[in-house]
């Protein structure tokens, strides 16, 4: 199963005497990066949850915000953070101190303030453990997020495979036919130069040409690149720098291809092959 690094999921459960809100976004990135915006209170709980995401995702930007509002059976425990108001106060003396049109702070403004509310909670070890699995459900939000974003991706990729090995096999269809062509016209310049063809020159100089041309080589590995592609998409799970190195490889031999065209139907062939490899090589960036 092929998982895109975008995704989204948010989860609400009660910690202690709080209803806490994780809400979790997600991005393509080359490593695994991740962001946190916490309340003070459950800053030391970071490490954990930091240990918890990595565990899932091995790829990708991800941010965690958590929130958290008092249940209403806490109102009426809801004390004020004496250092903090202590803090505001002198903070803002200093400050009328040197710009006396302040205006000076309301109570909504006091409440707002981070960490004003001092919200009794229960151990330490509960309100971890409740919070890990809040956490942990949200992961599971977002890992099925990014599983349907995958399986768009897995089909789009799909759908250009197809068009890709049905452009092989036109491209090696039309060889016979180009070599064909070419032998007659390099038969009709030699027996107007020396007035008779020359079967021993005729030979050697169809030979030089049938191997500057031949691409049957670089269809074989492309064919085989694109098998190796499916194989690895059907396996599933951290495959997204396995799929861009293919994309490279394919795009080398496209660019053979076209390199060694001697006819426009060929080169037709190897400008929509390298399309199609850079429409795939897109969403792969953002698989994980």
């Amino acid at each position: 199963m092929i998982f895109s690094m975008t995704g989204y999921a948010t989860h609400t459960a009660a910690v202690g005497r709080a209803l806490v809100t994780v809400d979790l976004r997600s991005v393509n990135q080359r490593y695994l990066e991740i962001g946190f915006r916490l309340p003070d209170e459950l800053r030391a709980q970071e490490p954990a949850i930091r240990e918890a995401i990595a565990q899932r995702l091995s790829r990708g930007k991800v941010e965690c915000r958590i929130s958290q509002t008092p249940l209403p059976e806490a109102a009426q425990d809801i004390g004020l953070n004496g250092a903090i108001l202590e803090s505001l106060a002198r903070w803002q003396s200093e400050v009328r101190e040197r710009f006396p049109d302040a205006a000076p702070l309301g109570v909504a403004d006091i409440l707002r303030w981070n960490g004003v509310l001092a919200l009794p909670e229960g151990g330490t070890a509960d309100v971890s453990r409740d919070l890990l699995a809040v956490v942990g459900a949200a992961l599971d939000d977002l890992a099925a997020s990014r599983r349907r974003e995958g399986e768009k991706l897995e089909k789009h990729i799909a759908e250009r495979l197809d068009r890709a090995e049905a452009l092989i096999a036109e491209a090696a269809g039309l060889l016979p036919g180009i070599l064909s062509a070419w032998r007659e016209k390099l038969s009709s310049r030699l027996k107007e130069a020396l007035g008779e063809p020359a079967n021993d020159r005729l030979a050697q100089e169809f030979a030089l040409f049938a191997q500057k041309i031949d691409v049957d080589e670089e269809l074989s590995r492309f064919a085989a690149h694109v098998k190796e592609v499916r194989r690895t998409l059907g396996k599933g799970g951290a495959a997204g720098k396995r799929l861009d190195f293919l994309m490279q490889e394919l795009n080398r031999e496209a660019n053979t291809l076209g390199s060694k065209s001697v006819s426009a139907e060929t080169t037709r062939i190897s400008v929509e092959l390298k399309v199609l490899i850079e429409q795939m090589r897109e969403q792969i960036q953002n698989i994980e």
